[in-house]
This record gives C-alpha cells, structure tokens and sequence, in this order.
C-alpha cells in the first residue's frame, strides 16, 4: 500500500502539473482579474521550470559530488542498487539499460580496480513479468570476468527501505564488521545512505548517474529554455519528497 500511495502522491510533484492547473483555472475562471493572475502564475512558472540554469543549480546543492576512484580507499564489499534497467523490454534474453546504467559499469570498474573485493546487487523486480534485473547485472559482471563467489545477489527489496533492510542481514551474516561502499545514482544517495544507516550499516558512499552539470555561465546554459529541465524538476522534487517521507515514518 505504501508503495501504490507513494508512486501516485508523486505525479503531484510533476511542475508541468502545477502549469496546467494554473492554466486551467484561468481559462475557466469567470472573474478576469482571477484569469489574468493565474495565467501569470502559470507562464512565470514555466519560464522558471523549463529554465536550464535554475535546474542546474538545486540538482548541485541536492546530488552528493564526485569521487576521484584513485583516491578511494579498499573495501570489502560494494553495494549496488538496482533500478537502472526497462525491465518490461522483451525478448527478456539481455538487460536493457537506462540512464542509470553508471552505477554498473562503475561497480564493474571499481572491481577491477580492487577498490572493493565483492559485489553486494541490491533489488527485486515489481513485476512477475519484469526482467529479473539483479540477476542479468549478475550475468554481465560474471561475463566481464568476475568470479562467481565475489559476486552475492539479493533480489527481494522492493525500495530503498528494503534495500537497506535485505542488505544488512547479509553483510552482517557474511561480512560483519568489514568495510562497504555504497554504489547508486548522486540524486539518490542521501536517501539510499539514510535508510543503509537507519539499519545499522555504515557505509562510505559513492555517487554515480548524474543529473547536473558543471556550472557554466554561457548565456545559452540559462537563457535557453527546454523540456528536459522540466523532467529534471520532477525528478529532484520526486526524491526530496521521498527522503521526507521516508524520515517521517523512520525509515531514514
């Protein structure tokens, strides 16, 4: 029930949302200083939303930065999350990677690295017919060459709160005590991090799949405005809310 009641509450969050119902409520209003105010509203919320630059700077301050890999100490293990993949793509013989798919190739890179010793994959799938994500990120770490045994799967965590949760019995039932590293997208970590630490895991923390850009003051970076920065707002907004949320009712 949580799960269907968060993923509704979140379309709220959509700013193209908040546009169109002040656009609607012009048109229909019967009063015209009403119209003239709401439709002011809505452009002026446009203008903002649609603004690359504005966009730009709250995904800086919210994303957790970049780590250099050279300067990472070792690990045990290294925790990744799952949720990077259109698990409903057929035929369901490959994974199909979306915008996340950073999270990974950089595990995969840390491995090889020896920046971390075994791979922890974190997630189940929603779906019967879903595409069994943990385990085709599974097959490609193993086709790349990592041996079996550094490789542990845990497919049962439906959110972060179950990640965290499912994870921890593992890393205390097997790795009790060691060093981790936890591995998702920068826009997500701080919730990810809560919810790990919220369990009893401590771990260090490594962001990837990033949404902003390095700062730029070229006119065209804010003058300019696009659809992208719109969804980009969804998505932000999408995980503050969610870390909130997740801190009322102490899951973080």
């Amino acid at each position: 029930m949580f799960f269907i009641l968060s993923k509704t509450l979140f379309y709220l969050l959509m700013p193209l949302t908040w546009v169109l119902a002040c656009l609607l409520i012009s048109l229909f209003s019967k009063k015209i200083a009403v119209k003239r105010r709401f439709f002011r509203i809505g452009l002026g919320l446009l203008l903002f939303f649609s603004n690359p630059f504005f966009i730009n700077e709250a995904l800086l301050a919210w994303e957790i930065p970049a780590t250099e890999m050279q300067t990472l100490k070792n690990y045990e293990v290294g925790i990744v999350l799952t949720g990077i993949s259109n698990a409903q793509r057929q035929p369901k013989d490959r994974l199909y990677l979306n915008k996340g798919g950073d999270r990974l190739i950089h595990t995969l890179q840390l491995y090889k690295m020896g920046k971390i010793k075994k791979i922890l994959i974190s997630g189940g799938h929603y779906l019967e017919n879903d595409i069994h994500e943990g385990r085709e990120m599974k097959k490609i770490l193993l086709l790349a060459g990592i041996p079996e045994k550094d490789v542990i799967l845990e497919e049962n965590s439906l959110n972060t709160r179950e990640n965290a949760l499912f994870s921890a019995k593992i890393l205390q039932e097997k790795f009790s005590e060691k060093s981790y590293l936890l591995i998702t997208s920068a826009f997500h970590l701080r919730r990810a991090r809560a919810c790990f630490e919220k369990v009893g895991i401590k771990a260090d923390v490594f962001s990837v799949d990033f949404y902003s850009q390095n700062r730029t003051w070229l006119p065209a970076h804010w003058l300019v405005p696009n659809e992208k920065s719109l969804y980009y707002w969804y998505v932000l907004l999408h995980e503050i809310v969610g870390y909130l949320v997740y801190s009322v009712v102490g899951y973080a």
